[in-house]
């Protein structure tokens, strides 16, 4: 359970792997997921590495199950995930999977080359089948004599009477239909007019055979004289990426031409049909196995790249590897490595030795399901050091209640748990569908930190009680509404409630029930003309509250981090001084709110003195302000007490940490020089001091100790001081925030009441179809901009809260992570080494 609050303990291994057993006990290794490789051979080429063959073999046949799979979503074909983890295939199996991707991918281009050619050849014939429909409507539209008198004006006026219009030669052919326009002008430029062009829209789509896209064309027919036209037209037309077919001149050639394509179309339609059931079984078969092909493949992939960060012993029958592993998962990762000796039939056993190192560890902190989202709010903040203190545990308490602080609305509460809740209870459906939609993935991942914001903001919603900006009366208002400026005996009549558009009760005079609201804020408040004033005071005085005691919290888990790393000096001069100037200070107001509440009831309230005044009063030593009397009897004496202890703190961490650093390092640096034949010499330290420091530095396994710069460690530890001190301001009046976005939430949620539903209640239009119109409308804005848009925003600024305010005062985050080599990655869709 400790583990929970700080970060797993960490040490370095040595693997010694037999060759003929490492690729299996790396196997197992993967599977459970718990050691993280080193790389030994950071100065070789990635290219000489020895096992660099065999991931080139794993890498070609990922290209060749990509193509494959390429082709299946083509054909719109379901890849089959059925949640198999398929084993780790032996080395030996390497040849007969790529015997089976080299047949899959050749029949795969094999059926796609023939399936282009027929495709290519279809469109030739189709084509071929408009232009014979096409042209013989021309010639029969130029058998009209006006039609001939039309085409011989295409020739010298001198010449009409002289030459036929038989004697006309023509090309027939398919092109674009976007290219109509622009080929009609280049004809028109280039021949000088002397050409007669005929086209005609093929009404249905053809299919390209190459990029497989739909594309519409149009049949043209082109009448010119001479051979010299006739070039200049063929190289336009080849110019414009037009395709010209033979056409014959006779009605009757063109009829039998015509009769034949048509056979050939039919023939060639059922060839493609065959071709295509084909391919489609061929990648029906493949979409079944290749999710399982995939992992195998990759699997095997990682495990030589895992390999080649290993050293090979000079036997070349030994690989050495380095890892880091949890400590509590030694005895899994020896039964993983039992396991891969036997698997792969080896006689000797692999052996796993520890070893002693000086080098920092990764962080590993252990998640489930419900951790996972509020570690990683954390993390994205910086990576923990090594064993220190964790604030994940902490976070998630205090991070969904801060948000509820501030968007605390019971119906807004229960619409947010609602969603949060379905999405943890279709959890399981909801992960094995696989969204790949980003924002959703975001939001499912962070499910059980909505609910607990969705729970939080029911709780404090009741305690504002406020419920889309209205305030439930369960148990009766506790106030009177017996006037002020009336008899005691009187009561308000509706004559009195006519004739005064404000009234104001009595706070002194006992309600009905006498006593305070059971729960909540009284619901009166809500009918108050002076409700904001009210909740500004309230509001502002729990954000400060709240504030304080997460700070003081924050700085009282640096003592954990503090005795579990042996540091004394940091407790004394570092936690004891910081803890004390803010208790002083901060802490004391916190007090005198808790005092001010106490001390003065609603009889007395009107002499109580304002806490801020006074607060001012304490740092100026300001006790003569006759606006602002005291608050309690010896209130000057213990506030200059108070701030007096406050400002010797700052000396205390800012000079005496620091010369007393810079002391201990001296006597370390010459301790074995002053004593010389039992005889003390110099400044040095005592016999007594002496032990002492030999026992730290034998605990510190005698690492060499770093130079020590005083200028460095003087400035590091000035600004340390001055930021903790100029950030308990800061940081205090940061937590306001809490007060600005409570108010804002509901003030926005109050507007959104009256600009829409007063509006729609006042209208006198019942219970209509426009009634439901204008909560549809009002059910909207609630939810994008209420719901989302101010839970975003209420988020952000607890998030804000918790990085800056809470996890600078124990938690440096400048670690680094634990990446262990896992095969988990593959199964969840992250294909990366």
């Amino acid at each position: 359970m400790g583990e929970l609050f700080r970060s797993e303990e960490m040490t370095l291994a040595q693997l010694f792997l037999q060759s003929e057993s490492a690729y299996c006990c790396v196997s197992e290794l993967g599977e459970i997921g718990m050691v993280q490789f080193r790389d030994l051979n950071p100065d070789v080429n990635v290219f000489q590495r020895k096992f660099v063959n065999e991931v080139r073999r794993c890498e070609e046949m990922d290209r060749k199950l990509r193509f494959v799979e390429k082709e299946i979503k083509k054909a719109n074909i379901t890849i089959v995930d059925t949640g198999e983890n398929p084993e780790v295939p032996f080395p030996r199996d390497m040849i007969d999977l790529e015997a089976t991707f080299e047949k899959l991918e050749n029949e795969l281009k094999e059926i796609n080359t023939n399936q282009e050619a027929l495709k290519k050849n279809f469109l030739e014939l189709t084509e071929l089948k408009h232009i014979l429909r096409r042209t013989q409507q021309f010639f029969d539209e130029m058998e009209d004599p006006s039609l001939m008198e039309e085409s011989s004006t295409l020739l010298d006026p001198n010449e009409v009477g002289r030459v036929a219009p038989l004697r006309l030669g023509f090309v027939a052919g398919v092109i674009g239909r976007e290219r109509i326009p622009t080929f009609e002008r280049m004809l028109w430029r280039v021949c000088r007019g002397n050409v007669f062009l005929r086209q005609a829209d093929i009404e249905d789509p053809l299919e390209d055979p190459t990029t497989g896209d739909h594309v519409h064309k149009s049949v043209f027919i082109i009448f010119f004289q001479g051979d010299q036209l006739k070039n200049r037209v063929k190289k336009i037309c080849e110019g414009f990426r037009a395709s010209l077919y033979p056409c014959p001149e006779t009605p009757q050639e063109r009829k039998e031409m015509a009769a034949g394509v048509n056979t050939r179309i039919d023939d060639l339609q059922m060839v493609l049909n065959q071709t295509e059931d084909h391919r489609q079984r061929v990648l029906q078969a493949a979409a079944k196995t290749i999710r399982v092909w995939f992992i195998k493949v990759r699997k095997m992939k990682a495990i030589y790249h895992t390999l080649n960060l290993c050293n090979i012993d000079v036997t070349q029958k030994c690989l050495i590897a380095e890892i880091w592993c949890p400590v509590s998962d030694l005895d899994s990762i020896q039964f993983a490595l039992r396991r891969g000796t036997e698997k792969s039939g080896s006689t000797v056993p692999s052996i796993l030795n520890r070893m002693q190192t000086k080098q920092t560890p990764p962080t590993y902190n252990k998640t489930n399901k419900f951790t996972s989202g509020f570690q990683n709010i954390v993390d994205a903040y910086g990576i923990g050091n090594y064993r220190e203190m964790n604030p994940a545990p902490y976070t998630i308490i205090t991070f969904p209640f801060l948000f509820a602080v501030m968007f605390g609305d019971l119906g807004h509460g229960v619409l947010m748990t609602c969603a949060a809740l379905y999405l943890v209870l279709r959890e399981s459906r909801l992960t094995a569908q696989k969204n790949d939609n980003e924002m959703f993935s975001m939001v499912f991942a962070g499910r059980y930190i909505i609910l607990l914001m969705g729970i939080f903001s029911v709780y404090t919603g009741i305690i504002y009680n406020d419920c889309f900006s209205k305030s439930l009366n369960i148990f009766g208002s506790s106030w009177s509404v017996r006037p002020m400026f009336t008899d005691k005996d009187a009561n308000w009549t509706f004559d009195v409630l006519k004739e005064n558009r404000v009234l104001q009760l009595d706070p002194a005079v006992k309600g009905v029930f006498g006593g305070p609201y059971p729960i909540g804020i009284d619901p009166i408040w809500n009918l108050a003309v002076n409700k904001l004033t009210f909740l500004n005071s309230f509001k502002m005085k729990m954000s400060v509250i709240l504030g304080v005691i997460h700070m003081l919290f924050g700085v009282t888990l640096s003592l954990f981090n503090h005795t579990y790393f042996k540091k004394p000096l940091n407790i004394w001069l570092g936690f004891i001084p910081e803890i004390v100037f803010m208790s002083s200070l901060f802490g004391y107001l916190v007090i005198l709110v808790f005092y001010k509440w106490t001390a003065y009831n609603a009889k007395i309230s009107r002499d109580a003195p304002s806490l801020l005044i006074a607060f001012i009063n304490m740092f100026l030593f300001n006790y003569n302000d006759p606006t602002n009397k005291p608050l309690y009897r010896g209130q000057m004496a213990i506030q200059c007490l108070l701030v007096v202890i406050a400002l010797l703190c700052v000396p205390c961490m800012l000079i005496v940490k620091t010369l007393v650093l810079r002391r201990q390092y001296l006597w370390r640096k010459h301790l074995g020089t002053q004593n010389f034949g039992g005889i003390r010499v110099g400044n040095g330290p005592t016999e007594d001091e002496a032990e002492i420091i030999q026992h730290d530095q034998l605990a510190m396994n005698s690492e060499e100790e770093p130079e020590f710069d005083f200028t460095d460690v003087a400035v590091h530890q000035a600004i340390h001081t001055i930021e903790y001190c100029l950030g308990c301001i800061s940081n205090t009046a940061s937590y306001l925030r809490l007060w600005a976005l409570s108010l804002a939430h509901a003030q926005l949620s109050e507007v959104l009441w009256s600009m829409v539903m007063k509006i729609g209640f006042s209208a006198n239009i019942g219970f209509s179809f426009v009634l439901f119109i204008i909560f549809a409308f009002f059910a909207t804005l609630t939810v994008c901009i209420l719901l989302i848009m101010e839970g975003l925003s209420a988020f952000l600024h607890a998030l804000r809260l918790h990085w800056v305010e809470f996890q600078n005062k124990f938690y440096s985050g400048q670690g680094f992570k634990f990446m262990p080599f896992t095969f988990n990655s593959i199964l969840e869709g992250k294909f990366e080494d």
